[in-house]
């Protein structure tokens, strides 16, 4: 399953027909995404009206790219071996009764009240694209139809056709899109998100289309003035409502570059101690950047976080990488909390599926965990979601699932209704005809139903 854009680049997207908007070509066409004469206006694809009151307003989406493994995390299974458990066998308490998690998350141990953990998702699926695929829209692939992620659909219902004005786009991306399918789907790349580029843990966090290497405010300010004073045909058609459109972009797109819009990407402007807190690498920055962005009223923020497909050399990785993940995590939600933004931002946990329960000591795996799509873990929180429970069970050795199935449909069509998209609302394809937002059980889908307990 491919689409032709599912590998288009970094920066901020034109409108449908459209390529990738350089620097410069941002301020010369003004074609910024917060300039409502391009991203503004009737949509196509139907009313854009919530069903239903909204619990939460904005969604940030760790997407563990890759997949990880539940055993090592949020389903620990001490009891089960060495061949299970390899070298991280402990389970650790939390600050919730009854609920334990892997030995290496001791941060989010602090946090259990916060957040719930989904311990028996399940696809089936062990491919990386297809799983993805199937995690991001709900839907399977091998249709003849592409379906937009929940990014882009929220990006449809919140965005801009819904009255979002911010300068930022409504659905941004750190730092790279997956490019394993289009985010976007039938509803073409009016609804693309804005991939910053960029590393949010280097000293300057360079935004692509946004922040440029090499040169300085003050030289910008230079060439916006040299721009002004060569702008005749502006000055002489003064009054026009096209031109003043024109104008009006233009403004806006050097608020992004140069105003409050690059404002928000600068990190800087967060105390040391906060930013050390959440960890001074590209995740932990990430998710304090994710933190500011949801703050400016961006809809929709995916962390697209590398690094979990471990076939080889799996424990010396998690010995790495969960000691970060568990300090940006947890800092994340103490900080969403603190600031009084949890209940209405919605963290989504997850990656296309889990890693093998048994661990791969043969060649030339040598201690691997390799695709695993029968059972894994998601962790969600905030915008309507309870804390402090555990939906589902797998066996005793993490196999398979043993009470409460949920399917990547029953986690979508959850988190809409906490956003308010009904999730029983149709689209209206390119084509001509009409497209259920969300699968149903009439056609053929698994589902055990949304997730009512913790929501």
């Amino acid at each position: 399953m491919t689409a032709g854009d599912a590998n288009v680049g970094h920066g901020i997207q034109m409108p449908e027909g459209g390529g990738l908007i350089s620097r410069r070509g941002l301020l010369r066409g003004g074609a910024c995404a917060a300039a409502g004469w391009l991203l503004g206006g009737p949509s196509g694809y139907g009313a854009v009206v919530p069903s239903r009151p909204a619990k939460a307003k904005a969604v940030i989406q760790i997407w563990l790219w890759g997949g990880m493994a539940h055993l090592d995390t949020f389903d620990p299974k001490p009891d089960a071996g060495y061949d299970y458990c390899g070298q991280l066998a402990k389970a650790i308490p939390t600050n919730v009764d009854g609920i334990q998690i892997g030995e290496m998350l001791p941060e989010l141990a602090k946090q259990a009240d916060k957040y719930s953990i989904i311990r028996s998702m399940t696809h089936g699926v062990d491919a990386h694209e297809t799983a993805t695929y199937m995690v991001q829209t709900g839907r399977a692939a091998g249709d003849r139809i592409v379906y937009p992620c929940v990014g882009a659909v929220v990006s449809l219902f919140k965005g801009y056709d819904a009255g979002y004005n911010g300068l930022i786009p409504p659905y941004v991306i750190l730092t790279e899109p997956l490019g394993r399918f289009s985010e976007t789907g039938f509803l073409g790349s009016k609804y693309k998100p804005f991939s910053t580029g960029g590393d949010p843990g280097q000293r300057r966090f360079m935004v692509e289309g946004v922040v440029a290497e090499g040169i300085s405010d003050e030289r910008q300010r230079g060439r916006r003035e040299l721009l002004d004073k060569l702008g005749t045909l502006a000055t002489a058609a003064q009054g026009d409502p096209q031109v003043g459109a024109l104008k009006k972009a233009q403004e806006d797109a050097y608020d992004l570059i140069m105003g409050n819009g690059a404002k928000v990407f600068d990190l800087s402007q967060e105390k040391d101690d906060l930013r050390e807190r959440y960890g001074r690498n590209t995740f932990g920055q990430s998710c304090l950047m994710a933190r500011r962005l949801v703050e400016q009223g961006v809809r929709f923020v995916t962390i697209n976080y590398k690094g979990w497909d471990t076939h080889k050399q799996h424990f010396q990785i998690m010995r790495r990488k969960l000691p970060e993940f568990d300090k940006g995590l947890a800092s994340l939600l103490a900080d969403l909390s603190g600031r009084g933004l949890l209940e209405s931002t919605l963290i989504w946990c997850c990656g296309e599926f889990g890693r093998t329960p048994k661990v791969q000591w043969e060649p030339p795996w040598n201690g691997g965990r390799g695709h695993y799509g029968e059972v894994f873990s998601a962790v969600v929180a905030g915008g309507g979601f309870r804390g402090g429970c555990v939906v589902g069970s797998s066996d005793a050795k993490g196999e398979a699932v043993k009470e409460r199935p949920v399917h990547p449909v029953d986690m979508i069509g959850s988190m809409y209704q906490l956003l308010g998209i009904d999730p029983d609302a149709t689209l209206q394809h390119p084509q001509g005809f009409a497209v259920r937002l969300l699968p149903s059980a009439k056609d053929g889908f698994k589902s055990g139903g949304k997730l009512r307990e913790i929501m």
